[in-house]
């Protein structure tokens, strides 16, 4: 659980780094995604090859990297877009807010984990606290933009909960810190491919930009997803999407406190009762054997 803790955590630096970098550099957030993709892919690669990890071997294992890094680039480029039509706090919660009910869904559909009163609950205290913290639009955001926004943070969220169960069975050749850093080079290359001959993927290489950078690909994409999915090798898919949602609560926290974003009496509830699905999940999930 502790991988998974810190995961969330971590996690929830992205969306304000990748804000904060968009701000300086004017860059899009299909350019924002893939160079976070890029950066993350090549520090866990380099990682992958110094500890002797290898590459993937086998046509199956290169099929895995592609499969996955198709979905980091849709599941970033959403995230990003979402951020820059509505807001960090709003973005966040709405992705990683859905992706353990669609997590749970599939596995309920499958028979891979019984919805029993007690994953009920944790999912009734996630969806009312989510419920909470983006009743009201963002403070400047037109219903069009709030509307296209929201779509983007499912769509997000549908990648993220692909992500997650694709992480959970594993592939001969292939381990999870491999399989993440060239699946994130793949995506990066792809939505970089997009980025250069529409937005646009250029700007200013001063220190600032290169120390958010570095950070955005360090923090919340390296080290963040070596965490997740060395945690979800004892937990079950759902319990490490449920557990991300302390990546909203630290995203909402870092944008109130540093650009400004409202928070209301209702919006600080909600959070509360996220922070209680996130204890309920971790506590129920301790030793319990994954399906």
């Amino acid at each position: 659980m502790i991988f998974l803790i810190t995961s969330g955590v971590l996690w929830g630096t992205g969306g304000l780094t990748g804000r904060l970098l968009a701000l300086h550099t004017h860059l899009s957030p299909a350019a924002v995604a893939g160079y976070r993709l890029l950066i993350g892919g090549t520090l866990l690669v380099v990682f992958s090859a110094a500890t002797g990890r290898g590459r993937p071997r086998g046509r199956a294992a290169w099929r895995r990297v592609a499969v996955f890094g198709a979905l980091a680039a849709e599941f970033q480029g959403c995230y990003f877009a979402a951020v820059t039509l509505t807001d960090v706090s709003l973005a966040t919660l709405v992705t990683i807010g859905a992706a353990p009910v669609l997590v749970v869904g599939f596995e309920q559909a499958t028979g891979r984990r019984r919805l029993d009163a007690r994953v009920a609950g944790t999912l009734a205290l996630a969806v009312a606290g989510l419920g909470l913290l983006v009743g009201e639009p963002p403070h400047g955001v037109s219903t069009t933009d709030l509307a296209a926004g929201a779509g983007c943070a499912v769509a997000s969220a549908a990648g993220f909960a692909a992500i997650s169960l694709l992480g959970k069975s594993g592939i001969p050749g292939l381990n999870d810190t491999t399989l993440t850093g060239y699946g994130f080079l793949l995506g990066g290359l792809a939505l970089l491919s997009v980025a250069v001959p529409t937005t646009g993927a250029g700007f200013t290489p001063g220190p600032a930009a290169l120390a958010l950078l570095l950070t955005l690909g360090l923090v919340p994409t390296a080290t963040a997803y070596a965490c997740y999915f060395t945690g979800l090798r004892t937990a079950a898919a759902s319990t490490g999407t449920v557990t991300a949602l302390l990546e909203p609560l630290t995203g909402t926290a870092g944008a109130v406190a540093l650009l400004g974003d409202r928070l209301t009496t209702a919006g600080a509830a909600g959070a509360a009762l996220l922070a209680v699905s996130v204890a309920a999940e971790a506590w129920r999930g301790r030793g319990a054997t994954p399906v």
